[in-house]
Order: structure tokens, then sequence, then C-alpha cells
């Protein structure tokens, strides 16, 4: 009889512990009233059943997009730049062209191409050099042959002009000068002596005064060339400017890219994945 009850007491214990390992984590601690109660609405609800609370966690597939890396192809007329370096608006070539006019080089700077203006701004650096060369080189010049004029062929400076400046260095004295127009009876241009008088004391002294007096003309010769080279670098970097900015303008039409994005995706019942989306854009 005793092994009887001690064999209904083992197997009591032993299905009284296997409920217990059966019991959810979050329902340890609870009293054995508590457990019956729980135990009474699970038979009258079953479809209700204790859920540990991590199953009913889910995990949406993400749809963030990681952005990787652009690349932009690169157009003929642009070999070093890429897309990127340029902006959505088109360049207005009235613009280019008053750049250019202003500072020679700018207008190609304004259509992104200033590797190819620079050299009309060097240019331009280099004339304006030259021009203020010639000026100086000039004005000293005429100072001299003033300075001398006056020296040495008694000239009074006063109120002449430059086509006396031009004759003195041609005629010995002022009675030479005035004896030839009145043979080419250029009564006009004969020169009152009390005014306009000179007088070489040698040939010597007026070849020496006419040297000097070509080298300033000369100069200032080449100031007016020099103005016309700074006018027409100024022409050519403006129609370079208006091919430049038709070329940006054309490449802003042509555009290309393509994006390669990374996203995330997570699913409950699969590990996490990596989707990879490419997209041309034209």
């Amino acid at each position: 009889m005793k092994n009887i009850i001690s064999l209904v007491v083992l197997m009591s214990s032993t299905i009284f512990a296997q409920t217990i390992d059966t019991i959810p984590i979050h329902l340890s601690g609870k009293s054995l009233i508590e457990l019956k109660q729980l135990s009474a609405i699970n038979i009258q609800h079953p479809a209700s059943s204790i859920q540990h609370p991590a199953s009913s966690i889910q995990y949406p597939a993400s749809s963030i997009q990681y952005p990787v890396s652009s690349i932009s192809r690169k157009d003929k007329h642009y070999p070093e730049l890429t897309i990127q370096d340029f902006s959505s608006e088109k360049k207005n070539p009235a613009l280019g062209i008053l750049y250019s006019l202003l500072l020679p080089g700018m207008g190609e700077l304004y259509a992104n191409r200033y590797d190819n203006g620079k050299y009309f701004t060097i240019a331009d650096a280099v004339l304006w050099g030259v021009f203020a060369g010639f000026n100086i080189y000039g004005n000293w010049q005429e100072n001299n042959y003033k300075s001398f004029a006056q020296s040495n062929g008694a000239v009074k400076l006063d109120g002449k002009n430059a086509d006396y400046f031009a004759n003195i260095g041609i005629y010995q004295s002022i009675d030479d000068y005035n004896t030839a127009m009145e043979l080419d009876r250029r009564f006009e241009k004969v020169y009152s002596s009390s005014t306009y008088y000179w007088k070489w004391t040698d040939d010597n002294q007026r070849k020496e005064y006419r040297s000097m007096w070509l080298s300033s003309e000369q100069a200032f010769t080449n100031v007016r060339f020099v103005v016309g080279a700074l006018i027409l670098n100024r022409l050519i970097s403006a129609i370079n400017a208006v091919r430049m900015v038709s070329a940006y303008n054309k490449n802003l039409s042509l555009e290309t890219s393509w994006n390669i994005s990374v996203g995330v995706e997570n699913n409950s019942s699969l590990p996490p994945s990596l989707t990879f989306s490419f997209v041309k854009a034209f």
C-alpha cells in the first residue's frame, strides 16, 4: 500500500513540475489561485491564449533608401567638368558678352570655362602694361624735345600746337619755313616772327631735336595700336564667351546621370536584407 501511495505522489510531482515549466516567464511569481483563474479564462476563451509580448512585435519592411553615389557623364565640351559642376539654369549669352567687354575672360568665367578665358585676361593685363609703358615714354620724350627746343632754338613753348613742334624739326629757322610757305602760296600757314620764332645753331641741333620728337610721336602711335589691341581682345573674348555659354547650355540639355541607392529591408520571418536601386535620368 505504501508503494502505491509513493508512486502516486511521485507522478503528481512530475506532472506539476511540467506544468510549471510551461507557464510563460511573465506569469512567474503568481499565486496558485491566480494561475487557476487564468487557466479557467483560457478554457472559456481559447482564441485569446496568452502570448509572449515579444512574439507580437513585427518589423515592417524598411522603405528607407540610402544614396551611395552619383556618377555623371562628361561632355566633350567640358572634359574636366562633371554634371555636378553645372547649375540647373541656363546662362544668358548677353551677360557673357557684357562681362567679356568689361574684362576679357570674365564671359568665359561666367560659362564655367575660365580655363579657356584666362588667356584673354592675361593678354589684357599685358596690353595695359604696354599701354602704360608707351605713354610714360612718349610723355618723357615730349618733355625732352620741348626743353631742348627752348634751350637751343629760342622757342617759346606757350600756345604752340603739335604742327608747330613738327615744323621746327624740319626747317632750320622760321625764315626758312615762311619762305617755303610763300613759295607754295600757302600764306595762311606763315608764322609771326614775334610769336613763333625759332632758329637752330646748326643742322645737327635740328636733327637731334627731330630724333626726340620722332621717338615721342612713335610712342604715342604705338599707344593707339595698343588701344586697338585692347578693343580687339575684348571682341574676340566676347565671341568666345558666346561659344562657351552655348556649349554650357547645350550640355545641360544633354545631361545624363546614374544614381545608385541602397535600402535595408526587415521582415519578421526573414533575416534583414539589402536592396540596390539604379536610377538613370535624362
